[in-house]
């Protein structure tokens, strides 16, 4: 698996517009941004030139105009943030994460039920391994 680029905030709203609607022109990407967005149309280049350079999006020229596409699934790049987060802020420490988040969250009982079954198969799945088993 290759590494996956570090993007900079401003670099997620192109690319989550890219993700979205893909292949797509710089112009279209400046109208598919939100409406509080008051980027010029040449800062938003900058940053499409910023993520060529990382490799985090390719191009196709197509006539006089360019087609941006990812390189870089938005899975990965969830991932991949979401392990630099955890480590930069956490020290790694996963539960602690957790625990802060649902201290501060309000969530559905819908929502708490999903976790808890989460937290259920988890705890199951290090059971089975602790014993020697794999599922």
């Amino acid at each position: 698996m290759r590494s996956i680029p570090k993007v900079s905030e401003a670099e997620w709203e192109i690319m989550k517009v890219i993700w979205k609607q893909h292949p797509i022109t710089a112009e279209h990407i400046v109208l598919q941004l939100p409406a509080d967005n008051e980027w010029s149309d040449r800062t938003v280049r900058t940053f499409i030139n910023r993520l060529l350079q990382k490799k985090a999006i390719g191009f196709e020229r197509i006539g006089r105009s360019y087609q941006y596409f990812p390189l870089v699934s938005e899975a990965d790049c969830v991932k991949a943030e979401s392990r630099s987060f955890l480590k930069r802020v956490f020290d790694g420490a996963a539960g602690t994460l957790v625990t802060n988040f649902l201290e501060e969250a309000q969530l559905s009982p819908k929502e708490i039920e999903q976790l808890q079954q989460i937290l259920k198969e988890k705890q199951e799945k290090n059971n089975d391994s602790d014993n020697g088993t794999q599922t």
